[in-house]
Parts: structure tokens; C-alpha cells; sequence
């Protein structure tokens, strides 16, 4: 991708204006206030808005979720700090770790309302139609690139040649080592393998010598990271794309038409529950613990302090980085190339705080 093409905050500002700030819902902690322009949320200032309950009796919903992985701890964040409770909003979660095209029939035909995702992982499969909106960016980073020590690959351009090891062929990490690859001159499809393995077996194929590098999200990298001495090579937290949400809310079309003060509530809720969790990791790393078995609270806090829950995005910008996403995936062969990616990013998302 060239320099031109490619999206930095600042660019992202200049070509949306401001993005909205965050909402805050209460001080429900000394750094729970948080307030932020262009996606960026601070730890400092007041909450930035009061939160109207929504009518009647609680209203259900239900959001569908993969519990093991950490770039979703927003979501139980929300229940148990009752972010959910102060807009009347009543949750249950599904835990679904199937395909990403199964999910978005759930969220389209109303077996479930919402889900956090990745963007690298959705935007193919929204290609094919789904009534599905996505309403706004929970926050950047959780995709890891990793070596041994003193292997020969000490960056990414080391990687010609070379296979490198993945969880999933269509995953979102494999996506985005080779939009990264792209950018770097390396074609991901001619000049670099790939091989698929369970997480648990990255580690071993990359001491067998079957691939020399591998990739996936936490809480698997931070973890195989510390017990086999790995080294980082690369993740979705340097340079530009730190400030690129990689994570995503997603709610079904008729919700957004049909109830739009319930989705923007809904959306509103995990949001500042992100936001919320950024400033207090060690307390969300307690909240999350009992859905990674195999991490501690304090891995999970400071994997937290490492992914950008600092930022997250709405509206324009929002509709930026998606469109940035899909002119990058065009760029290694997903999207063909005559592919329309501000029309596509235009009619995936939602802006629902613009009147």
C-alpha cells in the first residue's frame, strides 16, 4: 500500500472532521471519566455525557461472543460494571466460535442482536449481503507476528521465502501480515507460505522447523510469547495502524431500523465499557479471568495495556477505516480489483450518533 493510500489518524481527522468523543456513562471509578477527539480516549477529565435509560421494562438482547478471546473483554466488562443496566438494557451472551458467516446469519435473522469482532475477519464475508451494520470501532491491536530467539527473521522483510504458521487461512491475523507484507514490497501470495495449525500447536511446528514464524491474538501470543521466548517481529500496534480499530461492534439491520434508540444503547454500553476497561486493566483483567483459564488476571491486564482500548471510532472515521480495511484487502487479492471499497464501507456501516 502506498503512502498516499494509507490511512494515519491525522489523516483520518482531516478526512472526517473530528471523530465523535467518547460518551462517558459515569464515574463508576477514579479514571472512569474519559473524554477523547479523532478516536483517541484519555484516562483524565469528566464523563462526557449523561446516560437516559431507556423506557419501560428491561429490554433484552442478546450478543453473540468468542469468550476466549481477550480484544472481547468488553463485553462481560459491561455486565458486571452494569453498563448494560444504566440504559435498562438486560444481555444475555451466546459464546460462538464458529464461522463467521454462520454469526452473521445469527446477527441477520435475529438470533442475535449485536457481537464484537474483527474487522479483518468480517468484511469478506459482509460482502455477501448480510443485513448486518457495523456501528462502531472498539479499539486497535491484539495481532502478534512471532520468531524464536536469535532466529533469522528479525523483521518482516526477513519473511520472503520463509512459511510462516496460522490459525486460520482466512483469519484476520493472516490478513493482516499480509496487507503488512504488501506494504513492504513482498507479494503474500508468491513469496511467502502459509500453514494452518491448532493455536496450541504454533509453538511446536515453530520448533520442529515447519514455519519460522507464526501469528495469532491473545491471549495465545502473549502466553506462547513468555513460555517459549518468543520475539515480536510485528503486531497491529506499530506505526499508522495503532490507530486503526481492529475490533468492531456489529449489530443486526433491523435493530438499527426498527429500534434505533435501543441499538444506539446497546453500542453506546460496550463502548464505554471499552473505554472504561483501558483505564482500569487490572480490574477487568479480575472480570475476565474466568474465561481464560489458562491466563492470569494479571496476564490479562497487561495484555490489555498493550492493545489500543485507547481508541475507538464512529462515524466518519469510523467509515474511513473500514474503507481503508477493504482498499487494503483489495490490495492482496480478497476484494477483486475493481472492487468500489468507499461504496462498500459506506454501505457496511452505520453512523447511529448523527442525527
Amino acid at each position: 500500500m502506498s503512502d498516499s493510500r494509507r490511512l494515519s489518524r491525522r489523516a483520518a481527522l482531516a478526512t472526517a472532521g473530528l471523530a465523535l468523543p467518547f460518551i462517558g456513562a459515569g464515574r463508576a471509578g477514579a479514571a472512569d471519566g474519559m473524554a477523547g477527539m479523532g478516536g483517541e480516549t484519555s484516562c483524565t477529565g469528566t464523563a462526557a455525557g449523561a446516560v437516559t435509560p431507556l423506557p419501560g421494562p428491561p429490554r433484552k438482547l442478546t450478543i453473540a461472543w468468542n469468550e476466549t478471546a481477550v480484544c472481547t473483554a468488553a463485553v462481560p466488562v459491561a455486565k458486571e460494571k452494569g453498563f448494560f443496566a444504566r440504559h435498562n438494557l438486560d444481555i444475555d451472551y451466546v459464546n460462538f466460535a464458529g464461522a463467521t458467516d454462520q454469526l452473521l446469519e445469527a446477527l441477520s435473522t435475529g438470533k442475535a442482536d449485536g457481537a464484537p469482532g474483527m474487522a479483518l475477519r468480517w468484511l469478506k464475508p459482509l460482502q455477501q449481503g448480510f443485513d448486518v451494520k457495523l456501528v462502531a470501532g472498539l479499539h486497535a491491536g491484539c495481532m502478534y507476528l512471532l520468531a524464536p530467539p536469535k532466529s533469522s527473521i528479525t523483521q518482516l522483510s526477513d519473511l520472503r521465502g520463509k512459511t510462516v504458521g496460522v490459525t486460520d487461512m482466512g483469519g484476520p491475523d493472516r490478513n493482516f501480515f499480509g496487507i503488512r507484507l504488501k506494504e513492504i514490497g513482498i507479494d503474500p501470495e508468491t513469496e511467502v507460505q502459509w500453514r494452518q495449525y491448532p493455536p496450541d500447536l504454533l509453538p511446536i511446528a515453530l520448533q520442529r522447523g515447519d514455519v519460522q514464524a507464526i501469528t495469532d491474538g491473545d491471549p495465545f501470543s502473549y502466553l506462547q510469547k513468555r513460555q517459549f521466548g518468543l520475539v515480536e517481529i510485528d503486531s497491529n500496534m506499530h506505526g499508522d495502524w495503532a490507530h486503526i480499530a481492529c475490533c468492531v461492534i456489529g449489530l443486526r439491520g433491523s435493530l438499527i431500523r426498527n429500534e434505533p434508540q435501543v441499538a444506539i444503547a446497546v453500542t453506546r454500553a460496550i463502548l464505554d465499557a471499552g473505554a472504561w476497561l483501558a483505564c482500569n486493566p487490572d480490574e477487568a483483567g479480575r472480570i475476565f479471568k474466568p474465561y481464560a483459564p489458562k491466563a492470569s488476571a494479571e496476564d490479562i491486564a497487561t495484555m490489555i495495556r498493550i492493545q489500543g482500548h485507547h481508541h475507538q471510532t464512529r462515524g466518519g472515521t469510523f467509515r474511513d477505516e473500514i474503507a481503508l480495511y477493504a482498499r487494503a484487502l483489495k490490495d492482496i487479492g480478497v476484494f477483486r480489483p475493481s472492487f468500489d471499497t468507499a461504496r462498500y464501507a459506506t454501505r457496511v456501516t452505520q453512523d447511529l450518533f448523527t442525527a
